[in-house]
């Protein structure tokens, strides 16, 4: 069997270019999946529609009986990738995974949810049976092939307000 090896690297962008990088791959796709914890330490899946704070946070419409929602509320581990499907092999390619703890929303922090979610999706409208959530991001790991080089990750820790902090680049080569 074949092993692709890893190369860490202790270079990487300044700070301000990352959190740049990450609201641009944020905002260039409006849909994500979620993964959560089920019963049992199984892995779970779901897609949805998501908007996005200034501290990268990451905020869905859901419904709170759906798998994820009760798989949130037993163990609050959750991460979201986010990427443009429309890629293709062998392009420049980019995404974003962000690792973090998630919950539903109540009061001020669910009206500032849908705000949120409001401006990105101008058709939203509130369905009474569904609920805000939100995915508080602890780290974040960044792949844009155009900007970081070929399958390069680099890896960030949000601190307060969202500031990133680099960890870890790593190529795989």
């Amino acid at each position: 069997m074949y092993s692709m090896p890893v190369r860490r690297t202790a270079k990487h962008p300044p700070a301000s270019r990352l959190a740049a990088m990450t609201r641009r791959l944020l905002d260039q796709s409006k849909l994500c999946a979620i993964a959560t914890v089920s019963p049992g330490a199984r892995a779970h899946v779901n897609t949805a529609y998501f908007a996005w704070g200034p501290a990268f946070e990451i905020v869905w419409l859901s419904a709170p009986e759906a798998q994820h929602s009760r798989n949130i509320r037993a163990n609050p581990s959750a991460a979201v990738a986010v990427y443009r499907s429309t890629q293709t092999w062998g392009g420049s390619d980019h995404g974003i995974q962000l690792f973090g703890t998630a919950r539903e929303l109540r009061g001020r922090a669910a009206r500032i949810a849908e705000q949120l979610y409001a401006a990105r999706f101008r058709a939203y409208d509130a369905i009474d049976a569904y609920r805000f959530y939100r995915l508080r991001p602890r780290r974040i790991k960044v792949f844009d092939e155009h900007a970081l080089g070929g399958a390069t990750f680099v890896t960030v820790a949000v601190g307060a307000g969202g500031r990133l902090r680099w960890v870890r680049t790593e190529s795989y080569v």
